[in-house]
């Protein structure tokens, strides 16, 4: 066995070999093995960092533990949730119209658009077949890694929460970095149906899609991924080119498309694709209709983008700035406003405004009379009244027959549905009431050759105490004819006309003709006491033009289904039963005449033209009337403040007789001129002798002689003009503006 010099066993050998093997060394006697290095007692500190190291190894084990597990149930909630999805969604074709309510069409007399109601749905189109421009321009403003994601972008959610927070809103308020996968799931509302039981309307049903929320978030992800695994991106974009609202009433592109550029959204360019893909960040405020200038400037937006990705090339997108899109005739015309919310209301809400189907209405309007119309009144606005006057106007045109050719409900162009003084307003009709009561004397079988006294008048009405009615300008002229006392509109032989015939055959002929408001019961009922709407006063003068015959106002010529070869609705006005006789309606016109041509209505003359009318002013000048006619067109002008504030200087034959020589000078433009069916009464002189005149004081019912008959008549006398009566006609014929 070998030792070491002194004598004590090497432990080394014995290890290494085994015992009682030596250990082989290339030198006899081996070598001596190394002491080994004296360990360092173990450091406290190095005890706690190994505990801390080891803990902190601990929770990261019991995290990843937990956050695997979470996550795969997470994983496989969301894939169930997303398969439950998938096997709800129906085929392409049927998300691609989802409107719970119809639209309304409205086509003006030669068959043109004019007006839209409801959500208009132009048809389905496809990504395909929609022109590249939009296609890209959509691509480009909503979603431009659209083609490169799985439904939902968490760049953009989290580029989205970096800007609201930027901003000062909450992370998920604003800006919400939705894909265009995520925009259509929030037009399928997340597949949950419109119910009417559930929601007040489809308005309110819209709203609760669109709310925002993280619970909302986290609703859209799974439905989204549904989507695009259920779905190609081409339908999926289908989709939204189908449903997104646009503005004035357009759902889906290919309805924005004609609604603002009267063409199908496969042939628009680069302009007009930038201009309607603008309109999805706000589409009441970028409506074209509403501001064309913002417009054109969110489209310019939409060009840079486009052009910084590739869709257009730089000469593309500097024509598109250089020439923006620009309305089409029908949608820059904005007429006829008025006209359609009154056909709508017109019509069974069915039919209509409550409607399921889309519907086509072929109405009375005539474009170039209703844009004839809203130019007049401009023109004498701009020129007559003072800036920033509050008045307003409104003026009816229609046919003999009764078909309303143009409408104008006020001095600006208003949102559809506004108040529409035209049809909605009932205002004092004043002197213009006053033919009523001359026909119903003149199917009596009384002249306008006939003669009234215009004496001083007092009636004691019981209850009421005495009313003494006044003439205008406090003069009186003794024994006038009738067609004088309706051309000077003088009031008091009106009264005495309306008393001698009576009130119940004056209301009779009114309410005949078409009024329909509820008239007064006092002598004052024939000065225009009670109310009416424009429309009903137009359209009884219309029954004096025709003849005598009342006629229905209409706007509705035919309703039909979209596609549908049979009407469901045909005219519901027209010509009605008669009401006087048509000589007293040939004499009644001849008296109106001369309203024009002699009276208070000189200011509404059209030279070469042959035209009869009416002014009328109410109590304190709160209303101004003018109504006339020639023998194509009927035409009723108001004036007035909505709050009934009086006018200061203005009468019937003031700026309403401006208004309608404008408008009739537009509307006749290019007719040939046509005379008045009328008769011309031989004339009669004056009574005289043992004439005995009617009393001055009566009792409310008392049935005066207010119109002498031939033979009540003594020796006649040739008719007499003092000075002061000739200088007054040389000034009426002058200024043309004797008395309302």
């Amino acid at each position: 066995m070998a030792t070491s010099g002194n004598g004590r066993k090497t432990l080394v050998a014995d290890r290494r070999y085994g015992a009682g093997k030596p250990a082989a060394t290339g030198r006899t006697g081996g070598t001596p093995p190394r002491k080994p290095a004296p360990r360092k007692p173990r450091r406290k500190q190095g005890r706690i960092v190994g505990l801390i190291v080891g803990l902190w190894r601990l929770i990261l084990r019991v995290l990843w533990g937990i956050t695997w597990r979470i996550t795969a149930v997470v994983a496989t909630v969301l894939g169930l949730t997303v398969m439950y999805f998938v096997s709800q969604l129906p085929p392409v074709t049927d998300l691609l119209d989802g409107r719970a309510r119809g639209s309304v069409t409205l086509l003006d007399r030669s068959g043109q658009v004019f007006a839209w109601r409801g959500e208009t749905f132009g048809g389905q189109i496809t990504a395909e077949n929609v022109s590249p421009y939009l296609h890209n321009a959509v691509v480009a403003t909503e979603d431009k890694r659209f083609y490169r994601h799985f439904g939902i972008s968490p760049r953009g959610i989290v580029g989205a929460i970096r800007i609201n927070l930027r901003e000062g809103r909450g992370p998920l308020s604003g800006n919400g970095g939705s894909t265009i996968t995520q925009q259509v799931a929030k037009l399928l509302c997340l597949g949950v149906p419109y119910n009417p039981a559930q929601w007040k309307s489809e308005a309110e049903y819209e709203q609760d899609c669109r709310s925002g929320g993280v619970w909302r978030k986290v609703k859209e992800i799974p439905y989204a991924m549904a989507m695009e695994v259920k779905y190609s991106k081409e339908e999926i974009l289908t989709i939204y080119l189908n449903r997104a609202y646009l503005g004035a009433g357009a759902r889906g592109f290919e309805a924005a498309a004609q609604r603002y550029f009267g063409k199908s959204a496969n042939q628009v360019g680069p302009a007009e694709a930038a201009m309607l893909a603008g309109l999805l960040t706000a589409p009441s405020r970028f409506a074209p209709t509403a501001n064309l200038a913002r417009a054109q400037d969110r489209a310019s937006i939409v060009v840079t983008l486009m052009e910084e990705q590739g869709y257009l090339t730089p000469q593309q997108a500097a024509e598109a700035r250089t020439n923006p899109a620009r309305l089409s005739k029908a949608a820059e015309a904005k007429s006829g406003g008025a006209f359609a919310d009154w056909v709508m209301e017109s019509t069974p809400s069915f039919l209509s405004s409550q409607t399921t189907e889309d519907v086509t209405i072929h109405t009375t309007l005539d474009q170039r009379l209703q844009q004839a119309a809203e130019d007049a009144l401009a023109y004498v606005f701009d020129i007559k009244v003072s800036k920033g006057s509050k008045a307003q106007a409104a003026i009816v045109v229609m046919s003999a027959d009764g078909a309303v050719r143009a409408m104008v409900g006020g001095r600006e162009a208003a949102a559809a549905g506004s108040f529409n003084r035209a049809t909605q307003a009932k205002r004092q009709t004043g002197s213009s009431f006053k033919p009523f009561a001359y026909a119903a004397a003149l199917d009596l079988g009384f002249s306008p050759a006939d003669y009234v006294e215009d004496t001083p008048l007092t009636i004691n009405i019981p209850g009421s105490g005495p009313w003494t009615p006044k003439n205008y300008d406090n003069t009186f002229k003794g024994m006038i004819t009738l067609t004088q006392a309706l051309a000077e509109s003088r009031n008091i032989p009106a009264v005495r006309v309306s008393e001698a015939v009576g009130r119940a055959a004056v209301r009779k002929v009114a309410n005949g003709f078409g009024i329909t408001s509820d008239l007064a019961d006092g002598p004052a009922l024939v000065l225009g006491a009670s109310e009416s709407t424009l429309l009903e006063m137009t359209g009884a003068y219309a029954g004096i033009l025709n003849g005598g015959s009342s006629v229905t106002p209409y706007g509705l010529v035919e309703l039909r289904l979209q596609g549908e070869d049979e009407p469901l609705m045909g005219a519901t006005g027209g010509l009605k039963e008669r009401v006087i006789s048509d000589e007293a309606a040939l004499y009644l016109t001849y008296m109106m005449t001369k309203v024009i041509d002699e009276g208070t209505g000189t200011r509404a003359r059209l030279p070469g033209w042959q035209a009869a009318g009416k002014t009328g002013t109410t109590q304190a000048a709160r209303d101004a009337w003018f109504i006339g006619f020639t023998a194509d067109y009927v035409t009723g002008v108001w004036l007035g403040y909505d709050d009934n504030t009086p006018l200061k200087g203005v009468t019937g034959g003031g700026l309403p007789a401006d208004i309608w020589k404008e408008v009739m000078v537009r509307v006749h433009d290019g007719l040939p001129p046509k005379p008045l069916p009328m008769l011309i009464p031989e004339p009669k002189l004056p009574p005289g002798g043992s004439y005995a005149p009617s009393p001055n004081v009566m009792q409310d019912g008392q049935s005066p002689a207010p119109v002498l008959q031939p033979e009540t008549r003594a020796t006649p006398q040739a008719p007499r003009m003092d000075e002061g009566d000739l200088a007054e006609r040389i000034l009426r014929d002058v200024l043309g503006t004797f008395g309302n």
